[in-house]
């Protein structure tokens, strides 16, 4: 029996795991690098051991440091969560040449399948449908579109997709320093890619015992940069007759490897309902909330029962209604999924109400808390939002409210790509695949929810609850109104922006009531953090939280962050022409060009490494490199000049 776990990782995968720890009586060691000293899953364990440094090879990577903290605590099982070890036979096998129980697969399961290139050739030889690889060396047009992709790991990373021949080599090259960063392995290999392939996997679970279960089938077809962004059970596109060949394949795909434990198998779907297997998960998936809401089963207290040996009964339960997960991102979608680093000062969802199995409600698994660091080390996923309902209208229409009257201040999200997306009428009708964005338009898929017309009504919230909490921190004469004089004057003046676009707000408190320039607009209180106005004879309340320069304004209405300009502009503030500045916070991994390099627009001239992401610096112009003030390996903060691209003259 398990009496004390370790979870070998971090955020919200740890916090899940210890969920189930507690309602089971088990004990729980959390790890944290200097990064995550304050994250809650840190502070939330029975004990937790610190892992000097931020970068996961120093930390969450170092397989000797993870078995020591197990021995200094006690610990008598490792749990390894999804990314970092996971899925490291190394690890599982250091961890049971420890004397301690490993909650996951047996190591040659997971060597087995960490080998994508050797996984596909074993699984044809099961009788698995697969897509061959293809040697990046020999592929000829005829093969294009392709993906090139890392061996190990997953989640994305080390992923290119290639068009042409001659995009080929930056990506081989690209993809290989990403997987070697991510996982420690750069190799590679390419494969077909579909443009509009559906990505449905199936949740497989094996006891030591001969027991293999398909607990039933999940879609994750929309994806960013290979990266699931909504994923949902079950598959809107699968029938009963696919659904049974794809158990059979999942469950052959398992046995061929005398798999024990939770996994996943992947696969690709065309359009005409065939499908291939792109790999084996021999971990828990990010997405297994989906399969648990639909089945009623606590997968992790599953991964522990099979880690004591227990059986599982013989067959798994069969699924009821309909659940979706999105994934709720640090990052700007409209600026190429930029991720975004900071301090979260607000973070509510509201509604949730369930933790485990079917029925009504709506769940939420995070790694962050109001007031938690959003750093540049790690992952920008934030949380996971599941809603379960008895159809997949409902679960949508619930997910998408509760997103949409979330407060998230502090940092950009994709929650508004998310709510346009559960609203969005392809999705409704089950028209989802990999192409998904590009098909309906990330333009108009990542668009602001709250309109011009609401963005302009929250900067006169924001400018009168600014007003209310200026009066009541007056030491004098607090309850005066603001900008209150014997004789008329000009309104009071304050000018906001949000993303690139400009509001000015001038109003005036007078016996009759607020008067603002350009609203028909009344006002009914307003407090430092709270404003109702009556908009056109109907009651509008938006709640306010300034932090800084940024008031944060929620409404039924929309989100929108506003920052309030100066009145008078600092003259040294302004760049050079042509400078090119950091983004985010991030390490220059790679450097394409030299000061005095012609350049055309385009052209890359360095990489950072962010968030374990590569995000390219390209030239906004034809020109010359008139400076390339940054080095392989610096760290730079955001707004820091990487480079400076002047005229050919």
């Amino acid at each position: 029996m398990i009496q004390n776990l370790l979870v070998a990782n971090r955020g919200e995968i740890a916090r899940r795991v210890f969920r189930t720890c507690r309602d089971a009586g088990i004990g729980t060691v959390a790890v944290f690098s200097d990064a995550d000293a304050a994250a809650p899953h840190a502070l939330e364990a029975d004990a937790a051991v610190r892992l000097p440094g931020n970068a996961p090879s120093e930390t969450y990577l170092r397989a000797d440091l993870l078995v020591k903290a197990a021995a200094e605590t006690g610990a008598d099982a490792v749990h390894p969560g999804y990314g970092f070890l996971s899925e490291n036979a190394a690890f599982a096998r250091a961890v049971l040449d420890a004397g301690l129980t490993w909650v996951g697969p047996p190591p040659e399961a997971i060597e087995t399948m960490g080998s994508k290139v050797e996984s596909k050739r074993l699984m044809a030889a099961a009788g698995v449908p697969v897509l061959f690889e293809l040697d990046p060396a020999s592929v000829t047009s005829d093969d294009l579109p392709l993906l090139v992709k890392a061996s190990a790991g997953g989640g994305g990373r080390g992923m290119r997709v290639v068009r042409s021949l001659d995009e080929l080599a930056e990506a081989v090259e690209g993809a290989s320093a990403e997987a070697g960063s991510a996982f420690g392995d750069p190799t590679v290999f390419c494969e077909r890619y579909l443009e509009t392939g559906r990505h449905i996997e199936v949740q497989v679970l094996a006891d030591s015992h001969g027991t293999v279960w398909a607990v039933g089938e999940r879609e994750c077809s929309i994806q960013r940069r290979h990266q699931k962004v909504v994923e949902e059970a079950p598959s809107p596109f699968v029938d009963a007759a696919m659904r049974e060949e794809l158990f059979e394949a999942a469950r052959r795909a398992a046995k061929a490897i005398d798999y024990v434990g939770a996994g996943t198998v992947e696969f690709l779907a065309g359009p005409d309902g065939r499908f291939y297997f792109l790999e084996m998960n021999t971990r828990l998936q990010v997405e297994h909330p989906v399969t648990e809401n639909v089945t009623g089963l606590d997968l992790v207290a599953l991964q522990l029962r099979i880690a004591e040996g227990e059986r599982l009964p013989a067959d798994p339960p069969p699924t009821v209604g309909h659940s979706i997960e999105v994934r709720l991102y640090a990052e700007d979608p409209s600026a190429g999924w930029q991720p975004q680093s900071g301090t979260l000062h607000t973070f509510e969802v509201p509604d949730v109400d369930r933790s485990f199995t079917h029925g009504p409600g709506l769940r939420l698994d995070s790694g962050f808390e109001s007031g938690s660091v959003v750093g540049v080390h790690y992952d920008p996923m934030l949380a996971k939002v599941i809603t379960w309902a008895p159809t997949r209208a409902e679960a949508a229409r619930r997910l998408a409210k509760a997103l949409a009257g979330a407060k998230i201040h502090g940092v950009v999200t994709n929650r508004d790509l998310l709510v346009h997306i559960l609203r969005h009428e392809a999705f409704l009708a089950g028209e989802t695949d990999t192409a998904f964005f590009d098909r309906h338009g990330l333009d108009t898929l990542a668009a602001p929810l709250a309109t011009p017309d609401t963005e302009r009504l929250s900067a006169l919230a924001a400018a009168l609850a600014d007003a209310a909490g200026n009066r009541a921190r007056a030491t004098t004469q607090g309850r005066l109104p603001s900008g209150w004089r014997n004789v008329r004057s000009a309104g009071q003046r304050k000018v906001f922006t949000a993303a690139d676009r400009e509001y000015e707000v001038v109003y005036s408190l007078t016996r009759g009531g607020l008067r603002a320039a350009g609203f028909e607009a009344g006002l009914v209180t307003a407090e430092p953090g709270r404003v109702v106005l009556e908009v056109g004879g109907v009651r509008r309340t938006f709640e306010v939280a300034r932090h800084a320069d940024v008031s944060y304004v929620d409404s039924p209405l929309g989100s929108v962050a506003l920052k309030a300009q100066p009145r008078f502009a600092d003259p040294d503030a302004a760049l050079a022409a042509g400078s090119l500045v950091a983004p985010m916070p991030g390490t220059v991994v790679r450097l394409a060009v030299r000061a005095g390099d012609p350049v055309q627009a385009g052209d890359p001239l360095l990489w950072l490494e962010a968030m374990k992401m590569e995000h390219r610096i390209a030239a906004p112009a034809d020109g010359v490199v008139a400076e390339l003030p940054v080095t392989v390996g610096q760290q730079v903060e955001v707004g820091t000049i990487l480079a400076v691209v002047g005229d050919n003259a």
